[in-house]
């Protein structure tokens, strides 16, 4: 399959009357595609969504050394009362730790300069589906928006393949270029889809030095670490060499941040065999019990599989390789010295999975899905915040019957329903001060559209406070932690911290204010002001400070910032975009739904589907943009 995908993808390149744009600009020639090269596509997307350098164990190792595992715990929890998971309970908020644990009064606030940008955004997407019985034809319906960096060209293409030979198929959805396969759609009997599961993929194995020098323990005894030189080759300037040390477990982190250690990173993308042509199987399978087999099969960076079929079944799993490890808390460096860390991969057959749950719908947003053993198999390496996954299910559960129409309302929900209890925070804050120098900031929060929409200016303002609060806390309580390691250690706070944050902003403990402040409403009116002040620097008016002037798109050519006077023909247009984090129009300036799709298994004439934008590569082709603003506008266009 990989060589015939070659030979047509050189082909296609040999029947061009000219080769691509870019290599003239670049000015070089197009080598010809390679069988290998479309397993390194793959091993692009593990760099996309895995964290590969196992940077949230190496943070919470560098905070565990200074604050106590019941104050970690409380920083980065498990599981919030934001959860929507598909199994298990939603915990009530965890206790806030006493000022035995951490007392905040008599570390002051370091000032530092106010940033609208709030936490980065989760890569990762959104996906559900609903049973037949929910349907008119009896038939499942399922939703996918892949979330991902956004550029031109587009990271996905629609297609739609079709073969009468011996291996008949007829199967439609969008393919990632270099890869001979369909990833998600249809085919007639079952339709999937993915989103990015979040699970612990990867480790920091603390290395103890053996007797010799260069060497390391291991429990079957001291081995040498090995060197490997890397030549990279660089147009017009002289080659590159990195030095890569390796151990058996991984490669040792050039940019680690715990101190005065070697940390070796074991990741699944290590590993032989770290992927597959798994996905071919899925263009054949009519059922969803023969697509979840597949899927538990399939060996590719480990996804959240949802899949329904024309018999109106539904069901989800992982897709992709599971690590099973040793006795260690996978959330922490790990030292592996006197023991084997990884045993293997867990058998298909013990892969957790959710089939025709009695509700009839099923959800994943990025977030915690499972419980209880499920949960500990796969682990955690910073689930999304609940939110998003919450407004999702609260909206399957506000019907009872769905056309793809229906799935597409709750794909364009750009409601704040998380920011809603943030709007009133603020604006009984402003009230029961009557700040004067913060009147115009309350007339525009108070009434407010509570949506992520371009023209709404009070949304902004909300989101701007939440942020500078949350961000002030996050530096507050990571203090003593910076105190020890120094100011530039790169930390950021857990994307489950806005559990705390709003434990915090409801209970008020006096020992966790910073010493800076007399009282919560002083710190608060601060960083209200800090907000308004940044908001109001230059020519634009407060009240013309709408979210779509912020939230604009920037879905740039990756030359274009090399060719600035070209940028009107490679770019996509500057768009005021609706949506944002925690609600299910996960959508940024560069980041967002790199497709995004509802369709029914045999009934895919009824089916929607969306691109950024278009199937064509060259600027001057009438194709380039097709289809970007119905993407932009969330107008259906059919799959």
């Amino acid at each position: 399959m990989l060589q015939s995908y070659a030979r047509g993808a050189n082909a296609g390149l040999a029947s061009l009357d000219a080769k691509p744009f870019e290599y003239y600009l670049l000015d070089v020639e197009p080598e010809p595609w390679l069988p290998e090269d479309s397993m390194l596509v793959a091993y692009a997307m593990f760099i996309n969504l895995n964290d590969e350098r196992a940077e949230r164990d190496q943070q919470r190792g560098v905070i565990a050394e200074v604050l106590s595992p019941e104050v970690l715990r409380w920083l980065d929890p498990l599981k919030t009362p934001w959860d929507a998971p598909m199994q298990g309970d939603i915990p009530a908020a965890a206790p806030i730790p006493g000022p035995g644990q951490l007392d905040l009064r008599n570390i002051p606030l370091v000032a530092r300069a106010f940033s609208e940008d709030g936490p980065p955004p989760v890569l990762g997407s959104n996906n559900w589906a609903v049973s037949g019985s929910l349907t008119s034809s009896g038939r499942a319906l399922v939703s996918n928006d892949m979330h991902l960096g956004l550029d031109v060209p587009t990271i996905y293409y629609r297609a739609r393949l079709v073969s009468t030979g011996p291996r008949a198929i007829d199967v439609a959805g969008v393919t990632l270029p270099g890869q001979p396969f369909v990833i998600a759609g249809s085919n007639g009997h079952i339709a999937w889809g993915y989103t990015n599961s979040n699970g612990d993929w990867s480790d920091a194995v603390i290395l103890k030095p053996g007797a010799a020098p260069s060497t390391y323990r291991t429990a079957d005894g001291d081995m040498p670490v090995e060197v490997h030189v890397e030549s990279i080759e660089v147009q017009g300037a002289d080659t590159v060499e990195l030095e890569v040390r390796e151990t058996v477990w991984g490669p040792i982190d050039d940019q680690s941040i715990i101190p005065d250690k070697d940390v070796a990173i074991s990741w699944i993308a290590h590993h032989t065999a770290a992927t597959n042509l798994g996905i071919l199987q899925l263009e054949t399978a009519t059922t969803v019990a023969e697509a979840l087999d597949i899927a538990n099969r399939i060996v590719m960076p480990p996804q959240n599989f949802v899949v329904g079929d024309e018999n109106g079944d539904i069901g989800w799993t992982i897709a992709g390789q599971i690590p099973k490890r040793g006795d260690f808390d996978p959330g922490l460096p790990a030292d592996w010295s006197e023991q084997h860390g990884w045993q293997g991969w867990l058998e298909p057959q013990n892969y957790p999975r959710i089939v025709n749950p009695e509700g009839g719908r099923i959800w994943t947003a990025n977030a915690r899905v499972i419980d209880g053993e499920d949960l500990r198999i796969l682990g955690d390496s910073g689930y999304e915040f609940g939110a998003r996954a919450r407004q999702i299910r609260d909206g399957l559960f506000a019907a009872e019957t769905f056309t793809p129409r229906d799935m597409l309302a709750i794909q364009n929900d750009a409601r704040a329903v998380y920011l809603a209890e943030w709007q009133k925070l603020l604006n009984d804050l402003l009230a029961r001060n009557d700040a004067a120098d913060l009147a115009e900031y309350q007339r525009l929060i108070s009434d407010w559209i509570p949506e992520a929409v371009p023209e709404s200016v009070g949304y902004r303002l909300v989101r701007a406070f939440r942020n500078e609060v949350r961000r002030r806390m996050s530096d507050a309580l990571l203090g003593r932690v910076r105190e020890i390691h120094g100011p530039d250690i790169r930390l950021r706070p857990s994307r489950q911290f806005d559990a705390p944050l709003w434990s915090i902003m409801t209970e008020r403990p006096a020992h966790l204010l910073p010493a800076n402040y007399e009282g919560w409403d002083e710190f608060l009116l601060d960083a209200a002001l800090a907000a308004q002040t940044s908001l109001n620097d230059g020519d634009i008016e407060l009240a013309d400070r709408t979210w779509g002037e912020y939230n604009t798109a920037a879905i740039r050519h990756p030359l274009s910032s090399s060719l600035p006077m070209f940028s009107g023909w490679l770019d996509m247009p500057a768009d005021p975009l609706s949506g944002d984090s925690n609600m299910p129009r996960a959508q940024g300036a560069t980041w967002g739904a790199s497709e995004r799709f509802s369709v029914s298994p045999g009934d895919e004439d009824s089916g929607l589907l969306h691109m950024p934008g278009g199937q064509s590569g060259h600027p001057l082709s009438d194709f380039y943009r097709d289809g970007h603003l119905a993407w932009v506008h969330g107008d259906a266009t059919p799959f």
